[in-house]
């Protein structure tokens, strides 16, 4: 985005690396040596690679990292372009002339470890609801700042751009004094991508997550084209599965795949989580509709998806009160 927006609004940017933070005077020395006190200070240092020092040869040249950094990445490109061996860790035992590891990312939290800042065992910024810290008057957004499991209430290790500016937006209200109340309490991971054409995406639970926080759930899916009728051009098959609570309806997951519409699908499941809807408010959800940028009305992958839970749920409660033990229904594809 650059600062430009920033200074716009009559901010002043000053690019230098933070070296030192002390706490008590509230003073910032950068890498040149200079001091800079503060108010409100926020740390959103990010992640970097994880780094398996326990494999011999990491340390290696031609063994690379995915950094989030676009020079990083366009230099890594150029190096590798030559290159006709490329192991990506997981290939199994391959004499390579270069290995990229990709297996995940630790909070960037050395500086504010030294400044005295509380982490939590992953090695995340504790933070609260509204992104303090538990020191006064310094906050923590992003990748280096701890977040929540949906369901187990635990600290998770989540670092994903969409939740790092839903919790920037929150502090932005919150810095100066609470604004707007609770407005994280817990990460639902919601994201998308598109590998060979396929895209996907998810949100909250899903079996695993589920079975591992011992969350019972009742799943259902529904596929469809989405442009009706489904022999238009540029059509693709939409599923949506949803996951939600046997006991209320209430929903707790969705993933989503098919064409690029499933970006969006996958947000209006997120909402639908984070506001409890149920699978039974569900079924009057009032949706816009067109042939070439929809699926058919009476066959919107959500609703009907919901609808099977609906249909699961009371096959349940019947079965239970003629004292037999209900019998686990299989997904559905229409």
């Amino acid at each position: 985005m650059g600062p430009k927006p920033f200074i716009d609004l009559g901010g002043e940017v000053i690019v230098n690396a933070a070296v030192k933070v002390d706490k008590s005077s509230k003073l910032i020395t950068v890498k040149t040596g200079e001091q800079f006190g503060y108010d409100k200070l926020v740390f959103a240092t990010g992640s970097v690679p994880v780094i398996p020092k326990f494999i011999p040869g990491h340390e290696l040249q031609n063994v690379f990292y995915i950094k989030k950094s676009y020079p990083y990445i366009h230099n890594l490109t150029s190096k590798i372009a030559a290159l006709r061996n490329i192991v990506v860790v997981g290939g199994g035992f391959i004499d390579a002339d270069a290995v990229i590891l990709a297996i995940g990312y630790l909070a960037n939290s050395r500086l504010a470890k030294e400044t005295g800042l509380e982490l939590n065992r992953y090695g995340d910024i504790h933070v609260d609801n509204y992104g303090r810290t538990t020191v006064k008057d310094i906050s923590a957004v992003g990748d280096c700042a701890q977040t929540f499991g949906f369901l187990t209430g635990r600290s998770d290790n989540i670092k994903l751009a969409s939740t790092a500016t839903a919790e920037a937006r929150t502090l932005g209200h919150n810095i100066f004094g609470i604004r707007i109340k609770k407005c994280i309490s817990a990460t639902l991971g919601v994201f998308s991508t598109e590998v060979n054409g396929l895209a996907m995406a998810g949100a909250g639970a899903n079996e695993s997550s589920a079975e591992e926080a011992n969350v019972e759930f009742i799943s259902a899916k529904f596929s469809s084209p989405d442009r009706h009728p489904g022999t238009l051009k540029g059509t693709s098959n939409l599923t949506v599965k949803l996951y939600a609570s046997p006991l209320d309806g209430s929903i707790l997951g969705g993933e989503a795949w098919g064409g690029k519409s499933v970006g969006e699908i996958i947000n209006i499941i997120s909402m639908a989580i984070q506001k409890s809807i149920t699978v039974y408010e569900l079924v009057s959800f009032q949706i816009g509709t067109h042939p070439l940028l929809t699926s058919s009305p009476v066959n919107n992958p959500i609703i009907r998806a919901a609808e099977e839970i609906i249909h699961k749920i009371m096959h349940n409660q019947k079965a239970r009160s003629h004292g037999t033990e209900p019998k686990q229904l299989a997904d559905k594809e229409f």
